[in-house]
């Protein structure tokens, strides 16, 4: 099965609510208890990031979860807009986003992280996520 790397649009970033588990020398997905994700910009993409953490639309999870793709699971994440966001759109309305947690194992799930927190999702689940995700960076995944 074929695999690629997906680094979604990065909108923005950590709000002042998140809660991060500071014991771990580096930042990983486990490390963050609670999400607070503070939107910047946005360009429509309804998969976005800011590492370690991954949100989607309630649309496009609702799509995963009815298409049984493996390797993932959804939280709430609480949503904000900067000051720049409403200056820059002021008329613009985002849609509902839950917190995507990939936890899926190497090689064997549709979805699952790589070293240095990359999403790395399977030609499967790259089908019916890439009408979500235009502005996505896509390459091919063979790394071990």
């Amino acid at each position: 099965m074929r695999y690629f790397q997906v680094q979604p649009e990065v909108a923005g970033g950590f709000g002042p609510h998140t809660i991060l588990d500071t014991s771990a020398n580096r930042l990983a997905h486990h490390a963050v208890q609670t999400l607070h994700y503070v939107f910047d910009g946005w360009l429509g993409d309804e998969i976005i990031g800011s590492t370690p953490c991954l949100l989607v639309t309630q649309r496009l999870a609702d799509s995963i979860k009815r298409h049984g793709l493996t390797g993932v699971n959804f939280d709430q994440v609480e949503i904000s807009r900067s000051t720049l966001f409403d200056e820059m759109y002021p008329d613009r309305e985002l849609p509902p986003f839950v917190w995507m947690k990939v936890d899926g194992t190497k090689w064997a799930a549709d979805l699952f992280l790589a070293e240095a927190e990359r999403l790395v999702v399977s030609e499967r689940a790259w089908e019916l996520m890439k009408a979500f995700a235009t502005n996505a960076i896509v390459s091919d995944f063979t790394a071990c």
